[in-house]
């Protein structure tokens, strides 16, 4: 006999279960591989297969992702990709949905450099808005570099011709080799610490060393330094390599130089440049004091030759003058207030007159009696208009009175049982009981048919003859 199935999948549900287990049991990953079959359509999305020779995996670059690409895709080229493994359920083929690709001639190092890039990069670490402006002119410069390396040479004679008041701490630390990172991330925490020690404490620090390959300048791209420029309380410089070298921490730094060299000269400005903007002030303050000067000696010869000075005598006579005619306006002017306060009381005494409490009794009982005249004619009116409207409406209902009908010869017949009026012959039948009502009273009688009426005439008639 046939086997009856319990539970039966649709291809959808089966796919999304497979779908599922994928993705639940290969987490994001990297993958070798040589693209081929490599499709760009106009919607920005790669699409690609990643295959060795054993065997092949589809594979999807969406747009955001491919944007950020800095090397050009094309077939035969070996890659690392990382990304995740799923199913397109359209196809039910299984793919993979690739966040990131690497030229396979990178190597391991770059590799590392880029996922570490990434990490920091989310985490706001390279972000503008905590980038700190560097001193105009620091008075102490904290050095992270190598004692022995051609890096500080360069840097101290730079610092030596252009300001040489600038007070240099050294901080020597190794800057290439196992364990040389963990010795710069130290070196930038003992010179923050220096302030809370004995009160010194450098303007700006400069992480710098001389050029070289990945390897050699890789100290600089660990997590352990990056967390150490990050959260250095003092402005930082980093200077790793030549121009054409980027390492982590010039990401993290406040500003980067492309090289120590460079970084000196950031770093301060040349002494001479200082000294010719102070001599631009002090020409500049120079000439103002001059013009100040100027001004205050024109108006001290306005002020010697003003008639304040050749007369003081005459010029005090006119002030008494001055006063004694505002004692004059003065008193007038209270004068006139007085006057005008006086009129006021008046005026309001005569208003208080007219608003006493017995002028205002007087005013209302006159309305009072007036209303009380026009309540009465408009009773009056109302009495006789209601008194006319019920003798019409009285002799209305007169004429629609069923005895006033009884009186024009007309009877109101019912039926006997029900007392229901008989409006048609139809709704009575032979035998029935009926009583009919006239003007002076009401009589009962019995519903025949016409027939029997006729019989009943004839019978009666021959009893008489």
């Amino acid at each position: 006999m046939p086997v009856v199935p319990t539970k039966v999948l649709t291809v959808s549900e089966l796919t999304r279960r497979i779908r599922g287990l994928l993705e639940d049991n290969f987490p994001s990953t990297w993958v070798e591989g040589e693209i081929s079959d490599l499709r760009t359509p106009s919607s920005g999305h790669v699409y690609f297969t990643l295959k060795d020779a054993n065997a092949q995996l589809s594979a999807v670059l969406f747009r955001n992702a491919a944007a950020g690409m800095n090397f050009r895709l094309k077939d035969s080229l070996r890659v690392l990709a990382f990304g995740d493994i799923s199913v397109y359920e359209k196809s039910g083929q299984y793919q993979m949905v690739v966040r990131q690709l690497v030229p396979k001639g990178v190597g391991d190092l770059q590799l590392a450099f880029e996922r570490l890039k990434q990490q920091l990069a989310r985490e706001g670490l390279f972000d503008s808005a905590r980038k700190r402006p560097i001193p105009v002119l620091p008075q102490c410069i904290g050095l992270v570099t190598s004692p022995t390396g051609a890096a500080i040479l360069d840097f101290l004679n730079i610092i030596g011709r252009r300001f040489p008041n600038v007070h240099i701490i050294i901080h020597p630390v190794r800057v290439q080799g196992q364990g040389a990172g963990q010795e710069i991330a130290d070196a930038i925490d003992q010179l923050n610490a220096l302030h809370a020690a004995v009160g010194i404490a450098p303007d700006v620090l400069v992480v710098t060393r001389g050029g070289g390959s990945i390897e050699d300048l890789w100290a600089f791209n660990e997590e352990v330094v990056a967390r150490a420029l990050a959260r250095s309380k003092i402005p930082t410089i980093s200077a790793i390599g030549h121009e054409i070298d980027f390492t982590i921490a010039d990401f993290v730094a406040d500003l980067r130089a492309p090289t120590p060299s460079a970084a000196a000269e950031l770093v301060v400005k040349a002494k001479n440049e200082f000294i010719g903007l102070l001599r631009e002030y002090q020409k500049r303050l120079d000439k103002d004091f001059r013009l100040r000067i100027g001004e205050v000696r024109q108006r001290l010869r306005e002020l010697a030759t003003s008639y304040v000075f050749r007369q003081p005598a005459e010029l005090t006579r006119q002030y008494q003058q001055q006063v004694d005619g505002f004692r004059h306006r003065l008193r007038q002017a209270a004068a006139s207030m007085l006057e005008s306060r006086q009129s006021r009381v008046e005026t309001a005494c005569e208003k208080f007159k007219l608003l006493s409490p017995q002028a205002h009794v007087t005013n209302w009982k006159q309305r009072l009696e007036a209303d009380s005249r026009r309540l009465d004619g408009a009773f009056s009116s109302a009495w006789r208009e209601i008194n006319h409207r019920l003798r019409e409406t009285g002799a209305k209902l007169e004429l629609l009175s069923p005895n006033s009908i009884l009186t024009r010869g007309y009877s109101i017949t019912r039926m006997a049982d029900s007392g229901r009026i008989v409006r048609s012959v139809t709704a009575v039948k032979p035998g029935t009981n009926v009583n009919t009502m006239v003007l002076d009273g009401s009589f009962d009688s019995v519903v025949c048919s016409l027939s029997t009426f006729n019989e009943k005439r004839q019978e009666d008639r021959s009893q008489r003859d």
